[in-house]
């Protein structure tokens, strides 16, 4: 894309003030090119170029989406109706963090980065390689109406924006971009959920210098993805039990399909070993956010409807697939009328996710 569409799309950006609907891909920073700038510029430049400015989708959740959702979860019963074979009933509650399957980003191909990634508020040139760092969901309504914010068949508006664009350094990775974008979920009955992302912009890596990053293949990934629970012991640690997982190359790719993520860390493992660096495909940090909050409504929540009030996570290390790892819960604790329940997805003892999440106990 040539500098003055870029340029073009910027213009059509929300001033502040009245909003109005515009695709998300207006925020696009793909045609800026930068390629000498400093992580400080290309931060810089990225305000510059979108403070203030709000974009507005809308979309209905449709039985569809959230039906295929649950089968590559292997979670086939929503709002206690089996969903294997015939979608859930409009006037179903979306769980928590199940949104994410909706509002997915758009764009022509030719407008995705090298690595398949959409270019939504990329930052200029060379920061286009994007990492999901972390953020923050909160329901500020939670417990509201039954404890169910959003419903299959509502219409829902996005209000997307940026909130800040950082230089980072550090001695191993070198320049970086740190990019937090916040999108709220407003629903017809006023309430609404807040989603606040946090993603790591590095240098691009040069595709015909893959030798340098090629890595040996391990043993091949194979499915399905399994699942399960192991019960908690009278004699151990935790009086919780231990979610054990270990996805497949097939639940990542129907994952990435449902998300329209084009980033081919997920599904390519020829591009993910031999580019990137990494010994076979990535799980997503979307999809393990989804498993933490899938884990905390089983365990803590009751298995109902209920929401929490918020939950703070971080990525801390990738997971690949075939590799086995658990979602378990590391501590619980109360203050001012709140329980604090600290979750992490962890494998071979390192902790790949960590995750902090809170509920009113009123």
């Amino acid at each position: 894309m040539a500098q003055n569409t870029a340029l073009r799309q910027a213009s059509r950006l929300i001033a502040p003030g009245p909003l109005r609907s515009e695709p998300l891909r207006a925020f696009s920073t793909s045609g800026c090119q930068h390629a000498g700038a400093s992580a400080a510029e290309a931060a810089s430049r990225l305000l510059d170029t979108f403070s203030g400015s709000v974009s507005i989708r809308r979309q209905l959740l449709d039985a569809n989406q959230i039906q295929k959702l649950a089968l590559t979860l292997g979670r086939p019963v929503l709002g206690g109706a089996d969903v294997s074979d015939t979608p859930p009933r409009t006037g179903t509650p979306i769980p928590p963090g199940h949104h994410l399957v909706y509002f997915t980003s758009g764009g022509l191909e030719t407008e995705l980065g090298h690595d398949g990634t959409d270019s939504t508020f990329n930052a200029p040139e060379p920061f286009t390689r994007r990492m999901w760092a972390g953020g923050k969901m909160s329901w500020p309504d939670a417990g509201v109406a039954g404890g169910a914010t959003i419903l299959v068949g509502d219409e829902v508006e996005e209000r997307t924006r940026l909130v800040s664009a950082t230089a980072k350094k550090s001695t191993s990775a070198g320049e970086m971009v740190l990019v937090e974008v916040e999108k709220e979920l407003r629903a017809p009955r006023g309430y609404s959920v807040v989603d606040r992302r946090s993603w790591i912009f590095r240098p691009e890596i040069d595709p015909e210098k893959v030798d340098a990053y090629a890595v040996s293949a391990g043993e091949i990934a194979r499915g399905p993805t399994i699942i399960q629970d192991i019960p908690a012991d009278d004699g151990g640690q935790s009086s919780f039990p231990v979610r054990q997982l270990c996805w497949s190359p097939v639940g990542l790719f129907r994952f990435s399909a449902l998300t329209f993520n084009g980033h081919k860390i997920h599904y390519n493992e020829e591009w993910s070993r031999r580019v990137e660096g990494h010994p076979g495909a990535v799980v997503h940090g979307p999809l393990n956010l989804i498993n933490i909050l899938d884990y905390w409504r089983d365990v803590h929540g009751g298995g109902g409807n209920m929401e929490p009030a918020r939950i703070t996570y971080r990525a801390m290390s990738p997971i690949y697939a075939g590799e086995t790892y658990n979602i378990r819960t590391e501590g619980t604790r109360e203050s001012r009328g709140q329980r604090i329940i600290d979750i992490v997805a962890e494998k071979n003892g390192t902790v790949c996710m960590k995750s902090e999440v809170v509920m009113d106990l009123d």
